[in-house]
């Protein structure tokens, strides 16, 4: 079975052996929009580095220039054109086999435009805060994350939504609080 980035919840398979190549670029490209983005719109205040493996569930590691903390985020990308997205839904799946919750690691969910090449929406979620709202994993070891992109939603993950601009304040307030931790 391959997994295309437009499947909903019947193809909720992220084991990378099962993943079309289309999606894994389209993935790997999210991710680098995000930290492209997120540089830009900082006006270079933010750094981000990638990892070589994500067998830890990290793809991406936050840093603010001249200070020592850092922010792991998982990113978890839909398309536009997908029809979850389409219907401002979205839906994403966490591997229970690499999620760790801990100080200093977030989930970052994003919906991606993709005619513009540009973040829609995103969610970002620190890992204990959605640790806490988890039960059981499904039968292939995932946790679900879902959420309205729609104005007027009080889902439960509608405090950590964000527009577009407002994420790399968000992943920059992040990093203040975890560098005030530390002192």
């Amino acid at each position: 079975m391959t997994m295309s980035l437009t499947a909903e919840p019947g193809a909720e398979n992220d084991d990378y052996t099962t993943k079309s190549a289309e999606a894994s670029r389209m993935g790997k490209a999210a991710e680098h929009l995000v930290a492209a983005f997120c540089i830009l719109a900082s006006r270079g205040e933010l750094n981000v580095s990638t990892s070589l493996v994500d067998d830890e569930g990290v793809d991406l590691v936050f840093h603010r220039r001249n200070s020592t903390a850092t922010l792991a985020v998982q990113v978890k990308a839909r398309m536009s054109d997908s029809k979850r997205v389409q219907s401002e839904g979205f839906v994403a799946f966490v591997r229970s086999q690499t999620f760790n919750p801990r100080p200093g690691f977030d989930l970052l969910f994003v919906a991606i435009d993709i005619t513009r090449g540009a973040v829609m929406k995103a969610w970002l979620v620190p890992s204990i805060d959605y640790d806490q709202t988890l039960g059981k994993p499904n039968s292939k070891g995932r946790y679900r994350f879902g959420a309205s992109m729609k104005d007027n939603t009080n889902d439960r993950w509608r405090p950590y939504r964000l527009d577009a601009e407002q994420l790399p304040t968000a992943v920059l307030t992040r990093l203040d609080a975890l560098s005030a931790d530390h002192k």
